[in-house]
């Protein structure tokens, strides 16, 4: 089946995904969460290349036309391998939007909420490279956040306490604007927001990576009324149906991944 790929260490890139359907309706999507190697941001470089790759040759191999890369730390660390490999296929992939926020910040002092993976990469390190001298930029590595989100409870106490405590950081530094540095961080945006106050604007990636990927694919894949979404995980299958369910707005076939991608 004609499709477009989307990929992520777990349920993350789901917010790419939610955002993509909605500007592709009539597009089939295919989704794989790798929560059963999650998370890729406290894992190593060679360990998310890897996995990667193998995710990528299963999409190519179930008709996709184009993947987006719904993963910080995955763009960071593959993508430019992922392009050398098919270079034929085009791929989208997320970054932290400083870019935007040095253009948005009042005070010239942004925050970037990421994993450390995304954060100690070089492709982050260029990004941070290319802003303007003058700005200011603090940097929170949050390890084990994406985990807490992994779980499926927004609203649980250690995830809020966990989001509040990255938030007085950032707060203390003086910060007027967050760029949120990983897919995961999407579907708990109201309640960073509430942790950082009303003075801190923040930034999400979702909406112009998808609306990106729709400009990039949308003639590569062919339109039909029924198109499907299925999703595909190496965890927890019941897991992934409950926050499908509950996080989009759209029906979805989840089911398990193909065995080949449950190997390391």
């Amino acid at each position: 089946m004609n499709c477009i790929g989307v990929f992520d260490s777990g349920v993350g890139g789901l917010s790419v995904l939610k955002a993509l359907r909605a500007r592709l309706p009539h597009t089939a999507l295919l989704y794989v969460a790798d929560s059963g190697h999650a998370p890729y941001g406290e894992r190593g470089a060679q360990f998310v290349i890897e996995r990667s790759q193998r995710i990528v040759a299963h999409l190519l191999g179930e008709g996709a036309a184009g993947v987006v890369v719904a993963c910080n730390t995955a763009t960071a660390a593959a993508v430019h391998v992922l392009r050398q490999a098919w270079p034929e296929l085009p791929f989208v992939g997320v970054e932290p939007a400083l870019k935007p926020a040095a253009a948005m910040t009042r005070n010239g002092r942004v925050g970037v909420m990421a994993t450390p993976g995304t954060l100690a990469s070089e492709k982050f390190a260029a990004l941070l490279r290319a802003q303007p001298a003058t700005l200011h930029v603090e940097l929170r590595p949050c390890p084990g956040l994406a985990h807490l989100i992994e779980a499926g409870d927004l609203d649980a106490h250690a995830l809020v306490a966990s989001i509040e405590a990255h938030a007085a950081a950032l707060r203390a530094a003086m910060v007027d604007t967050v760029v949120l540095g990983c897919t995961h961080y999407s579907f708990v945006r109201h309640h960073i927001e509430a942790a950082l106050g009303p003075g801190v604007q923040v930034i999400d990636t979702a909406e112009p990576v998808s609306r990106h990927a729709a400009r990039l694919f949308a003639k590569r894949v062919t339109a039909e009324p029924d198109a499907p979404v299925r999703l595909r995980t190496t965890g927890d299958v019941v897991r992934l149906r409950e926050i499908a369910s509950a996080w989009l707005p759209f029906a979805c076939d989840v089911q398990a991944a193909s065995p080949t991608l449950h190997r390391l």
